[in-house]
Parts: structure tokens; sequence; C-alpha cells
């Protein structure tokens, strides 16, 4: 088996040459061959021309350089792409991964898992900027996902390399692999990991990033619920939306006629019209999506599910 170690970078010059020489002595002490494939999200410092060395000396380590900074998924992505090994393995390059946890998270994998996560119990960071929104981040991404993890920013993770052929990573979307995985029909563990203080650099995480995790997640959500049957959440609220306005409409339509109740000056009338309307645009919306699906799926011969292994059979070998 080959391990393959994704590690984003962006101006992290001070922390490279410690982090490939730590995680160098821990690949050498596996019974596995590996790699490190580094990507060097557009950084201005000298990452990039450290990152050059290293890989003169050791034929293991690939540098991917992107011509500008792209952000931490596309990072992660592109490590997919050119990573070559049956297990990945993600990690920061600010050395506040432990990569001593890589033997751990490899054990349980071994177990049968698919895909572990590591979880930084004793997280080395500010309360008010750093843990208090991930706290709140991770509860609410376990609870509309009902992948229930503790630590989701977490970037210490592994998994098999089947899971990425599956992935397409957006956004900030990179922070949702066990969601994306979990919805592919995966077995998830986590594990413990250690959590060191930031010794060199400076953080490129704020709470700004909040805001963009909510709006992913909403994504996740439709994507991991309804990207095959969209019909069936526009579809949805497009009943209650016509249906509420069609009872509107009806109540004071009677009112008219039995009570003599004017109308013209009522703006429940507009409501009652407004949600009808909304209601055909809902409806609308969920056909248009259904189309798409279809053709999102076909286009590209994308299965609309996986499987984990056949038992017994014949390989069948598609014939035009």
């Amino acid at each position: 088996m080959k391990l393959s170690v994704v590690i984003p970078i962006y101006n992290e010059e001070e922390n490279i040459r410690p982090l490939y020489e730590e995680l160098s002595e821990v690949l050498q002490s596996l019974d596995h061959t590996s790699e490190i494939v580094f990507v060097d999200d557009g950084s201005s410092d000298r990452s990039l021309e450290l990152l050059t060395t290293i890989q003169q000396q050791d034929e293991r380590v690939v540098v991917v350089s992107f011509r500008r900074n792209f952000g931490q998924t596309a990072a992660m992505a592109a490590g997919f792409d050119y990573a070559t090994g049956d297990v990945i393995v993600t990690m920061d390059g600010d050395m506040q991964n432990d990569p001593h946890d890589i033997p751990a998270l490899l054990a349980k994998m071994e177990e049968g898992y698919d895909l572990v996560s590591g979880w930084r119990f004793n997280r080395q960071d500010a309360f008010i900027n750093r843990k208090l929104p991930s706290m709140i981040a991770n509860k609410l991404i376990s609870t509309v996902t009902g992948v229930h993890l503790h630590d989701y920013g977490c970037t210490l993770k592994m998994f098999h390399r089947e899971i990425t052929k599956g992935i397409r990573l957006y956004g900030e979307m990179h922070r949702f692999i066990p969601a994306i995985a979990s919805g592919m029909g995966s077995r998830i563990a986590e594990v413990k990991v250690n959590h060191r203080p930031r010794r060199f650099g400076t953080s490129k995480y704020g709470i700004s990033r909040t805001l963009r995790v909510i709006l992913d997640l909403m994504t996740v959500k439709f994507l991991l619920s309804y990207a095959t049957r969209p019909i069936q959440v526009f579809g949805m609220l497009g009943i209650i939306s016509g249906s509420l306005g069609f009872f509107i409409a009806l109540v004071m339509t009677i009112q008219r006629q039995f009570f003599g109740i004017p109308l013209g000056n009522r703006p429940l009338l507009l409501l009652a019209v407004l949600l009808i309307f909304m209601g055909m645009q809902f409806v609308s919306m969920g056909l248009l999506g259904e189309l798409q699906a279809r053709t999102y799926f076909e286009t590209q011969n994308k299965p609309i599910y996986t499987v984990r292994r056949v038992l017994g059979g014949q390989d069948k070998e598609k014939t035009e």
C-alpha cells in the first residue's frame, strides 16, 4: 500500500523544512511506500523556492505550484489529482497538525473504515475568533448533514483514494469531505489527535469564514439530499406556497360573496396572488432542476449510486 500526504502551502516558509523533516521521519517508520505532495497556493514568500529545493533532494516529494492564490479547497483538489497513493492523508502546512498521529489514523483505518478524521481534542487556538466559531460550525454541520463529528475543521484526515474520485470540491467545501463521503456510503471514524500551537507565521483563518461555511453547508445539504430529485424540494415549496395562497384567496372570495366584505383595500389579496405565483415558480424551478440533474448524470455517464464491492458473478465488458 502506498500513502500520499497532501499538504497545501501558503506563505509558510518558516514551517516547510521542519515539517518535511518531521513528516519524513514518521513515513520512514511505516511499512508502506509513501510520497509527499506539496501544493503551493500562490505563496508570495520563499515557500516555493524551499519546496523546489526539497523536491530536488527527495524524489518522493511532488510539488504542485499554482499561478496565484486559489484557496485551500482548490489546493486540496489539486493534491488529490496529483497524488498516486492508495491512501491519502491531508494535513496543514503550519505544523499544528502532528505527523506522529498518522500511524494512529492508519491503524484505525485498517479496522475497516473508509475515512478517518482527526479530532483536535485539546485545540491550541484562541477561543473567541477560532475555537468558538468552530464549535458552532461543527454542531451546525453535524445537525444538518446527520454525520456527527466533533471537529470538521481538522485538516488531518485519512481516506481511501476511491473517495476522491467521487468528490468535486468548490468554495470552502474541503471541510465537508466526511459528510460528502458519508453520502457515498463510506464508513467514517474519528480519532483524537494532537494539536500544537503555531510557532511560525500567521493564521490565514478568521471568523469571517464562518459565514462562507454556512453558505457551503446549504450547498452540501442540497447535493446530499436532493441532487437526484430537485423536484421534491422545489415542488414541495411550490405546493405549500400555492396552497396557502389559494386558501387565502378562497377565504377572501367567500367573505366578498356572502358577507359583502370589500377586497380592493386589503393587502391580503396581494399576498394571496404572490403566494400562488411563487408556487408556480417553485414548481417550474423543480422541473428545470430535474432536467439539469438528468443532463448532469447522463452526459457524464455518472452513476447515481456507489458500490462497495461485488461478491460472485463475472465482470462484464460493455460492448457497442
